[in-house]
């Protein structure tokens, strides 16, 4: 897989269509604190992580990358007496990957960067890895260039450069990136992906500071835009379930509700969204695999698993679709559920519409590799610019962020958080295995790769 990825035609350059010409015309803005060649740099106090509880356990773990101060960047008009302001640009040689799934404006976050360099100093270097982690690890290169750009500028997908099942993980990996950036003199190396690949980054940027490499490791977390259906009535938000301790069969009714509601206005349609890591957002679900999760990591074989579990998970298990205990598809999951209520409701006379019939569709990969909303754009290519001013002030271990995104670009401030800050500990996990995370679910994968096994798969019993 990997090979045919590393030597596929990444940047070469391709035919758009209309829609497509319309949109690589945008051109994004720089909030006012990035204009210009003189930013400052405000350095705030160490951060600690947000996990307080595995915050010693992180600090034994990144020693030489946690505690590191946040950074705002300023305008250099700005009357900031502790901030410092970088006035020599010297040549850089930076590299960058695509580590993870694809995001709407993942390109524009290349087009920032290499716009941010060349403004600097135009004999700097943005060199690409091409195909992802494995490109990085076999030292496959192309130099970003104003050409390299020019077809890929304000479009979707990660077609400049690609990617493969990415990962920097294991000892021989890192020992790969590492002789990489020493090979090709990188000053830094910036990440772009997700929460995984922020878990890499963070590992990187402690190994290559052990190791006193000069290249510095840096991350950017970038994700999908949401995207509205007009016929929609119903938008099911991860945050809202987790927050309300809402159970899958409030969500059943909630939907159901919605569905009753359009009948008796005379709809017979509607679309419902649903996030794709919901699954962690409902309390028994996530507490059903985390209970499987805990078998797992204590050495239970896998088909004894479902014979140890509580009454209440098995239960739980037995309760839910047998196509489901193979596999965890939430839109299915909830499909199957509203359609049975809605059948319970057609008996009892308190629905009298049609037939409920539902058609799943994931587009998990269309919504990511979509064509950038104006905000991903502008967003992205921000982004950009910030990992720029991460590298000239020598930061390692960081990941660019960019606040106040409700509010006019004018009133944007952008700045570098250490990666650890957003490090975890997972529950069950020894000291040294740490997650970079948004949220506190514990492996996740892991749990549904032993759920959808043959041995497992309905075998459990009230």
């Amino acid at each position: 897989m990997g090979s045919v990825a590393v030597d596929s035609d990444y940047g070469a350059a391709r035919e758009l269509s209309p829609l497509q010409k319309a949109r690589a015309l945008y051109n994004p803005e720089l909030p006012p604190c990035l204009q210009g060649t003189a930013v400052a740099a405000e350095y705030g106090d160490a951060a600690t992580a947000a996990d307080h509880a595995g915050a010693h356990v992180i600090s034994q773990a990144f020693p030489h990358t946690y505690g590191q101060p946040l950074v705002h960047f300023l305008g250099n008009t700005a009357d900031v007496p502790d901030a410092t302001v970088v006035t020599e640009h010297p040549v850089v040689r930076v590299g960058v990957v695509f580590s993870g799934r694809q995001s709407p404006g993942g390109h524009n976050v290349i087009w920032g960067l290499y716009d941010a360099i060349k403004a600097h100093n135009a004999n700097s270097k943005l060199i690409g890895f091409l195909g992802g982690t494995d490109g990085l690890f076999l030292q496959k290169t192309i130099e970003i260039t104003d050409e390299a750009l020019s077809c890929y500028k304000n479009q979707g997908g990660y077609d400049v450069l690609g990617r493969t099942r990415d990962q920097i993980r294991t000892t021989d990996q890192v020992k790969a990136a590492m002789n990489t950036c020493q090979s090709l003199k990188l000053n830094a190396l910036v990440i772009i992906g997700g929460v995984t690949s922020n878990t890499d980054a963070a590992q990187l940027a402690e190994t290559f500071a052990e190791s006193k490499c000069s290249t510095k490791v840096n991350s950017q977390l970038i994700s999908n835009a949401c995207t509205d259906a007009l016929s929609a009535e119903k938008v099911i938000l991860g945050e809202e379930v987790a927050a309300s301790k809402l159970t899958i069969f409030d969500i059943t009714k909630q939907i159901c509700d919605a569905v009753q509601a359009r009948y008796e206005k005379g709809k017979h349609h509607g679309v419902v969204l649903i996030p794709e890591g919901l699954v962690e957002s409902i309390p028994e679900l996530y507490s059903l695999l985390q209970e499987i999760h805990g078998l797992h990591i204590r050495g239970v074989p896998t088909d004894s698993i479902s014979s140890q579990l509580s009454p209440w998970a098995s239960a739980l298990l037995e309760f839910l679709p047998p196509f489901i205990r193979k596999q965890i598809e939430t839109e299915k999951l909830l499909a199957q559920l509203v359609e049975n209520e809605m059948n319970k409701r057609q008996k009892e006379s308190t629905y009298k519409g049609k037939k409920f019939n539902a058609i799943c569709h994931f587009f998990g990969y269309q919504a990511r590799g979509a064509l950038p909303s104006k905000f991903d754009c502008d967003y992205a290519y921000v982004l950009g610019h910030v990992c720029y001013h991460i590298i000239e002030a020598g930061l390692n271990g960081y990941m660019a962020t960019v606040t106040n995104l409700k509010c006019p670009m004018n009133k944007w401030k952008c700045g570098a958080v250490p990666i650890t800050v957003k490090s975890i500990v997972k529950p069950g996990c020894s000291q040294d295995i740490l997650k970079a995370a948004l949220s506190a679910m514990a492996s996740v994968t892991d749990m549904l790769t032993i759920m959808s096994s043959p041995s497992f798969a309905g075998q459990a019993t009230i």
